[in-house]
């Protein structure tokens, strides 16, 4: 089942709170795409309030089933009534940094889905109208080193796990399409140890602080 025998309460309950609700702020950049997208935490700031005053509430839980991990979202309210949504976790790589980057990107978009959730200044006009040029394709340059992997193993090793994870991810995607960091293009590499270095500098100062 998806939902309670009676949604009625709820239903009238959400129209109100989704009168309320704001888009959620794009306040996080990604630099590999070089744009901004708005995170877990902004979409529930766009939302919390709205449907904490209006009895609503969302539980967000995991289960395994034939060998994969899913993720429940579930709008309740006060009445006892609820509706939920079931999505399956893909996850890149089997570990557990991938899994819990995984994990943040589904449960925001569920989240987002479930309450009714629009990132502010939303492109998705934009990514549905027809395109002009070809599909980006997966990156076939010569892949770096055993040994310049080793380093940006060892250069993110002290850096927090989300600021990794959030490399990881945009690591995954387009333009470059690594599902490790051994598969990362060579022609990539110097901008990556640019920026990591970077984050790595401005940890080291405000620990100086």
């Amino acid at each position: 089942m998806n939902q309670s025998e009676q949604i009625n309460e709820l239903a009238a309950a959400l129209s109100k709170a989704q009168s309320e609700i704001q888009g959620a702020k794009k306040d996080c950049a990604n630099p590999f795409f070089k744009s901004k997208y708005a995170d877990l935490s902004s979409v529930w700031d766009a939302c919390r309030e709205p449907l904490t005053k209006n009895g609503l509430s969302i539980i967000q839980t995991t289960f395994e089933r034939d060998g994969g991990i899913y993720l429940f979202t579930t709008l309740a309210h006060s009445s006892g009534q609820w509706i939920r949504s079931e999505l399956k976790v893909i996850v890149g790589k089997p570990d557990i940094q991938a899994l819990g980057s995984s994990l943040t990107y589904c449960r925001r978009y569920s989240l987002a889905m479930i309450a009714g959730v629009c990132p502010e200044d939303d492109d998705g006009n934009a990514a549905s109208a027809p395109s002009k040029t070809a599909a980006p394709q997966p990156n076939t340059d010569p892949k770096i080193t055993t040994e310049q992997a080793m380093n940006l193993k060892k250069m993110m090793s002290g850096l927090p796990k989300d600021f990794v994870n959030g490399l990881l991810a945009s690591l995954r995607a387009h333009p470059i399409f690594a599902h490790s960091i051994e598969a990362i293009p060579a022609s990539k590499y110097e901008g990556i140890v640019t920026y990591i270095t970077s984050r790595m500098e401005q940890k080291e100062t405000q620990t100086n602080e």
